[in-house]
């Protein structure tokens, strides 16, 4: 199924909260969309769904104007934040009911096996009161798969769960999503939750289209500052800079040798943003590292990385080391990092220069 947006718009009295947009999901795949809360997500989905109406623009599924029709004559799935669950039936009920709509055969053995592949099979007895928060999300995700539909919407569905459970959901769904052949669209805040499901990821803020592309492409190749802002867990460092005859030299702070693109020479002039993901820096230094001396304000544990913050003379510095380490507050630390692993945005917060990717084998 090709689901395509065309010049959609979303106004709601005097506020806009989806400005002109266009945007086709890919068929058949996962497309991520990304960004902070207000961003447009829901209501984006909300359209997609024909759950709202766009103000402007036409929603097509495979070509067919579909922008007026009510959500119940599409085939649609979706799967909230909220565990939502039909309370009186059993968890086998539940995920039953839309098989039993549509008059499916083997009702018993597709409830069984999408049980199985979701781990609550030993719950099909049980009423969703019964079961923890996890577990229910886990129903509503069966039920949202029993469905069958072409096109299933997430909007952040692990959100409401801890750590440990939102870890072990996220393997899973990439690996249903990966077997089955249905459009997924699915909303979230967290970068890494993007890199995790792959496919495609759509940048939103404050209710505009930043950027859409294969998720990787995206991460690496943000086109401006508010997508590089966004797509960034932690935040990616970013330190005012100027070019100069030796490269581009940050204001109060190191000269960073890099060589912009000629395209882009003539119009490199004036302020530069120079931005540094928190894992390009290090506590080691490597031949050729541009050094960066600072002292420790804060030094955070995170699973199995260490998150450590640093003032410098350039500016704040947020380094992602990995292994645990111990760092007294005050004391005194200098970072490295690769010139050839900085990103450079121009004056009109654009993209100038990105690392280059490493090839895969």
């Amino acid at each position: 199924m090709q689901l395509s947006l065309e010049g959609i718009v979303k106004t709601v009295g005097p506020e806009t909260w989806l400005h002109p947009m266009d945007i086709a999901p890919q068929a058949g795949a996962v497309t991520v969309l990304l960004g902070a809360t207000r961003a447009g997500k829901t209501t984006l989905m909300r359209v997609m769904a024909g759950l709202d109406r766009p103000s402007r623009g036409s929603v097509r599924v495979d070509g067919a104007d579909v922008t007026g029709m009510p959500v119940r004559e599409r085939n649609v799935a979706m799967v909230y934040q909220q565990f939502i669950n039909y309370p009186s039936m059993t968890v086998a009920q539940n995920i039953a009911s839309p098989l039993r709509l549509r008059r499916a055969p083997d009702i018993d053995r597709r409830v069984r096996e999408l049980a199985e592949k979701l781990h609550i099979e030993m719950f099909l007895g049980r009423l969703p009161a019964e079961l923890s928060g996890g577990q229910q999300q886990r129903v509503a995700l069966a039920r949202a798969l029993a469905k069958g539909a072409p096109l299933m919407l997430l909007d952040e569905p692990l959100v409401n769960l801890d750590y440990k459970l939102r870890e072990e959901l996220r393997e899973e769904l990439t690996a249903l999503f990966a077997a089955g052949d249905a459009t997924v669209v699915y909303a979230t805040t967290e970068p890494g939750e993007a890199l995790l499901l792959g496919g495609w990821t759509a940048v939103l803020d404050e209710g505009e289209l930043l950027q859409y592309g294969p998720t990787a492409e995206v991460f690496h190749q943000p086109a401006s500052l508010r997508v590089a802002r966004a797509f960034s867990d932690p935040p990616m460092n970013l330190l005012p800079a100027q070019r100069t005859a030796a490269g581009v030299q940050v204001q109060q702070g190191p000269l960073f040798p890099l060589a912009l693109p000629e395209a882009h020479a003539g119009s490199a002039t004036g302020v530069l943003t120079l931005g540094l993901r928190a894992s390009a820096l290090r506590a080691a230094a490597r031949p050729g590292d541009v050094a960066v001396p600072g002292q420790v304000e804060l030094a955070e544990i995170s699973g199995s990385d260490t998150f450590v913050h640093v003032h410098t003379a350039a500016g704040p510095l947020v380094a992602q080391l990995t292994g645990v380490h111990v760092f007294e507050l005050g004391a005194p630390l200098t970072l490295h990092v690769d010139p050839a692993q900085a990103f450079v945005f121009g004056a009109d917060e654009r993209l100038l220069r990105a690392p280059a990717r490493r090839q895969e084998n």
